[in-house]
């Protein structure tokens, strides 16, 4: 089932630079609760939400938000699958996975599928929409305890998957592996120009290039490669 949330506010938000913002969740009050929290900052705007696979698909393709907050566990689908599934029907969607906490095995499934970020639905308000506000910039994120279950799934890369990931980086010029060491930190745009005396234009350009060399999708995805080929750093 899809929801439409329309309001007059929202119609003027939407004619202005606001974040549009689709929601999917099976649970009515998550769903109500998220929505409160967004539109409490006026630069985003929900425009639709779905409660299984099929509102989901519907949502997609009536509105195409930018960002969209999905349930890692919606009815008729699971985190990777639908990360997949938005990459089909809105490829310009970035994903942020919604997961109950101690879900953590579902963090890698989503990321390697390309799900821009992964929250927990403890997350706090103010953490929430800095995800939604990131993501729609072109950064990845990822709540606290996420973060933490990265860090200890690379202890130990297997061999195999570490000697693919490093032929990958391999592929790289020196600067592009510079900012893909800057970018697997968690650093932005302007964060990563100041640290290499770069304007930010260029670090952009850099990082759609070893976007493409390492055959991925978004940031997320190619800070996963540079862990799995130098879990220490390069």
């Amino acid at each position: 089932m899809t929801v439409l949330v329309t309001t007059q506010a929202e119609h003027w938000r939407s004619a202005t630079s606001a974040i549009s913002v689709g929601i999917a969740d099976h649970q009515v009050l998550i769903r109500a609760g998220l929505r409160g929290v967004l539109q409490s900052d006026e630069r985003i705007v929900v425009v639709g939400e779905a409660g299984d696979r099929a509102g989901l698909v519907d949502l997609l393709g009536r509105h195409r938000p930018e960002v969209l907050l999905v349930d890692a566990d919606l009815p008729g689908t699971d985190g990777a699958s639908t990360a997949r599934l938005v990459r089909r029907h809105a490829p310009s969607t970035k994903v942020i996975m919604l997961a109950s906490p101690g879900s953590g095995d579902l963090l890698f499934p989503a990321l390697r599928a390309g799900a821009a970020g992964f929250l927990f639905k403890n997350s706090d308000s103010g953490e929430l929409v800095a995800g939604v506000r990131a993501v729609a910039a072109g950064q990845a994120t990822l709540s606290p305890a996420a973060a933490r279950h990265l860090v200890d799934r690379f202890v130990g890369v297997p061999t195999e998957r570490a000697d693919q990931a490093r032929r990958r980086v391999g592929l790289l010029t020196e600067r592009e592996r510079d900012v893909l060491t800057h970018l697997a930190n968690g650093t932005a745009n302007a964060g990563i120009a100041r640290a290499l005396h770069l304007s930010e234009g260029s670090v952009k350009a850099y990082v759609s290039r070893l976007l493409t060399k390492l055959g991925c999708d978004n940031r997320v995805q190619a800070a996963l490669i540079a862990r799995d080929a130098a879990p220490e750093g390069f």
